[in-house]
């Protein structure tokens, strides 16, 4: 199974990462592509606290997570089946794919 991207590494509480930093991390990704000169010391700068190593190991763990998910070797989520008001995901599909746009 491939490391993941969204859970903590034990080396540390600096390489531990918040909500708040991964959605600064998210943000910088699109902000600074792989064609901008020093893109992980931007990244590193965006996200705070964090060094352009650091950053650079997170961003490699997110592409190893993304190829494990898209190779279908990640087990799908078993979600429960109830919605609204008792109402199952089925039940509330079916209602969606009536409703007319005006």
């Amino acid at each position: 199974m491939a490391s993941s991207y969204f859970s903590s590494s034990p080396h540390g509480s600096s390489s531990s990462w918040t909500p708040k930093q991964n959605k600064l991390f998210e943000k910088a990704l699109a902000k600074y592509d792989k064609d901008t000169p020093d893109r992980w010391q931007n990244v590193a700068k965006a996200v705070g606290g964090k060094s352009p190593d650091e950053v650079k190991r997170h961003y490699d763990r997110l592409v190893e997570d993304l190829i494990y998910i898209e190779s279908g070797q990640a087990p799908l989520p078993n979600y429960k089946v109830t919605g609204v008001n008792g109402r199952g995901i089925g039940e509330e599909q079916r209602l969606m794919k009536s409703l007319k746009l005006q």
